[in-house]
């Protein structure tokens, strides 16, 4: 073999744009969780409202960026949109599309509640027909087996717990009930089919084992809309709360396997659950009145913006280093 018929070919725009990951978006949602629990900081804790409001602009850029490209792959390559939508795995990152535009609607509601109500709109019917292709296509399958199934199957339900968060402000609250009854009666459902694949089969590939910390966000964020619909801090948002906690500790007790894998796109999983954990915590600061949950809330905070400026810094490297937008 020559030198020449050695060399990988350097891929074109066109064939990165036909291979960009819907994944992506899964940055959206680490950035406007930061966004927020910034924002939820400056009101409980003092912290300088400049950080939470610049991250706010910042994911607001993100994420139009990223719609916009996306679609030019819609435009440009509809089979590879379709192949991704076909995939067991990949399936389950499209709600993040809506689920970005859901939680930009919380971060803006405080200081643009027009324009958020829009978003939230958009993204809460968005969300319910992202919600109903993939359990259609988890029901009406042919290519799907216990193997495939891991944590990220619960991004299509977190949005929908997500929903009255904002929701309550903005439409009657049978609509916030609708979509927190769908959250979080089938994250019940998945969290069972999940956890019996993790008992009793084969560790997740390296590449999917940060989504274990999915686990974490629908409990941490059903505990925050619980309290959006109920404004109460009773037994059932109690339950919630500490179940996401127990959570945490148990993922927090297996750091050194994290740290140990390489980078994925698939790392930015540690972000929103980490921020949905800490809005939670301080949420719980401001319920119960005690200075140990203002303590964790800082703590989880910190450990949160940390992951994520290390998750930024690795992504634009593997950018840099034509990492990303390959085919797998």
């Amino acid at each position: 073999m020559t030198a020449s018929a050695s060399v990988k070919p350097h891929p074109g725009a066109e064939s990165r744009l036909e291979h960009f990951p819907v994944a992506l978006f899964s940055t959206v949602m680490g950035m406007a969780g930061l966004s927020i629990a910034w924002i939820k900081a400056a009101h409980v804790g003092g912290a300088p409202a400049v950080i939470g409001e610049s991250l706010r602009l910042l994911t607001s850029g993100l994420y139009v960026f990223l719609l916009i490209v996306y679609a030019m792959k819609l435009l440009r390559h509809p089979d590879a949109v379709a192949a991704e939508h076909a995939h067991p795995v990949r399936l389950n990152f499209f709600p993040a599309i809506s689920i970005g535009l859901i939680l930009l609607s919380i971060a803006w509601t405080s200081t643009a509640p027009g324009v958020a109500r829009y978003m939230w709109g958009v993204g809460a019917i968005a969300h319910l027909l992202f919600t109903l292709s993939a359990m259609s296509s988890w029901i009406h399958h042919t290519h799907y087996d216990i193997k495939h199934a891991n944590p990220a199957w619960f991004i299509p339900v977190v949005g929908n717990i997500l929903v009255p968060i904002a929701g309550v402000r903005y439409a009657p609250p049978d609509i916030s009930w609708f979509f927190f009854s769908i959250g979080l009666v089938f994250w019940l459902v998945l969290l069972t089919i999940v956890l019996y694949r993790l008992f009793f089969h084969e560790a997740l590939p390296a590449r999917l084992t940060p989504t274990l910390f999915i686990l974490i966000a629908p409990p941490a964020v059903g505990f925050i809309s619980y309290l959006a619909l109920t404004d109460s801090l009773d037994g059932a948002a109690r339950v919630l709360y500490f179940v996401a906690l127990f959570l945490t500790l148990l993922l927090a007790s297996n750091a050194l396997r994290f740290l140990r894998l390489p980078f994925f796109i698939s790392a930015w999983a540690y972000s929103f659950p980490l921020a949905a954990m800490a809005i939670a915590t301080f949420e719980m600061h401001v319920r119960s009145g005690l200075v140990f949950y203002a303590g964790l809330g800082w703590t989880l905070l910190a450990l949160l913006s940390a992951v994520v400026i290390v998750l930024s810094w690795k992504t634009l490297i593997a950018a840099k280093r034509e990492q990303i937008c390959v085919p797998e």
